[in-house]
């Protein structure tokens, strides 16, 4: 039977660039790009429980001093935004940055108070997303377009220049619910994870696999990543302890079940261990967002879990 997704043969990685100043934005970005990871993320809210820099606009800066890595979202909350202003930076910021750009996107609904803000209702950000990933794919690769839709409503445009990649930057969908599982399956160019085990990422890969299959999608190109809050440290309680902590000032609730079942902890090798897990599960790009110190999770990378890949199979 034609497997209606083709997942990759090789492992990589990435990681989360964080921060409030220029400095600090800079220093990560020139790291990563030397560093041999092959991605670099960003967050996305408009406004949230912790201060975060705008994501396009911070990746328009990275790509601006380097060359090499992968700039991505994770996750760009697309409801928030009227689809043509989102195709338009995207489409920009791909050509200029040579087609490095993967658009991770996702619904958010956490912070009830950025949709407010921006005038969206919240039950509308899931069809609102629907409706927005196809009209990103025919703004950027149609000459004319024109929409009638539920939400969003134009006469005809044309939007030029296209982006760099053929058919636009893949659109990675982000999520832990069935309606996530169900756009990733049926829109999406892959599937990254959130706050999820190895075992419930085999889970999810199989209902993303038959919403493609339902759709009619025949070996269509698919990129699978697992989204990893990651402590590096010799004391695997003590790393435990400090991501609960973060993870309780970055959502503003308890986490500490949560960092113990979803997060990379302990020593390199540790980690090395729990991606063999996940990737057994069908994840192949893995991205650390570190919530220790950030020279340690370097030396890591470069010392223990860069050379450690090779020992991954899946």
């Amino acid at each position: 039977m034609t497997d209606p997704l083709v997942i990759p043969d090789s492992l990589s990685c990435g990681t989360v660039i964080g921060g409030e100043d220029r400095d600090g934005v800079l220093a990560l970005a020139r790291r990563i790009e030397d560093s041999g990871l092959d991605s670099a993320w960003v967050g996305d809210h408009i406004s949230f429980y912790i201060p975060m820099l705008e994501s396009l606009t911070t990746l328009a800066f990275v790509a601006g001093v380097t060359e090499r890595v992968r700039l991505c979202t994770g996750v760009y909350l697309l409801p928030l935004r009227h689809p043509t202003t989102t195709a338009k930076v995207t489409s920009t910021l791909d050509l200029l940055s040579g087609g490095r750009l993967t658009l991770g996107i996702g619904v958010g609904g956490e912070f009830p108070p950025e949709f407010e803000a921006c005038g969206v209702p919240v039950g509308e950000r899931g069809p609102r997303t629907d409706e927005g990933i196809e009209l990103l794919r025919r703004l950027w690769t149609e000459e004319a377009v024109a929409h009638d839709g539920a939400h969003y409503s134009f006469g005809k445009i044309s939007m030029a220049p296209k982006p760099a990649q053929a058919n636009g930057p893949a659109i990675i969908v982000g999520g832990r619910k069935g309606p996530s599982l169900r756009r990733a399956g049926r829109l999406g160019d892959g599937y990254i994870s959130h706050l999820c085990s190895a075992e419930q990422y085999a889970t999810n890969l199989q209902r993303i696999r038959k919403e493609a299959e339902t759709a009619g999608r025949r070996e269509a190109p698919f990129e699978t990543l697992a989204f990893l809050f990651t402590v590096l440290h010799d004391d695997y309680e003590a790393a435990l302890d400090l991501a609960a902590n973060m993870l309780q000032t970055l959502y503003n609730r308890p986490m500490r079940d949560a960092a113990k079942k979803y997060c990379l902890l302990g020593r390199p090798e540790d980690c090395l261990e729990q991606m063999q897990a996940f990737a057994r599960a069908g994840a192949r790009h893995f991205v650390f967002s570190t919530l220790s110190d950030r020279d340690v999770f370097f030396e890591s990378w470069q010392n223990v879990i860069q050379p450690g890949l090779s020992q991954i199979d899946f």
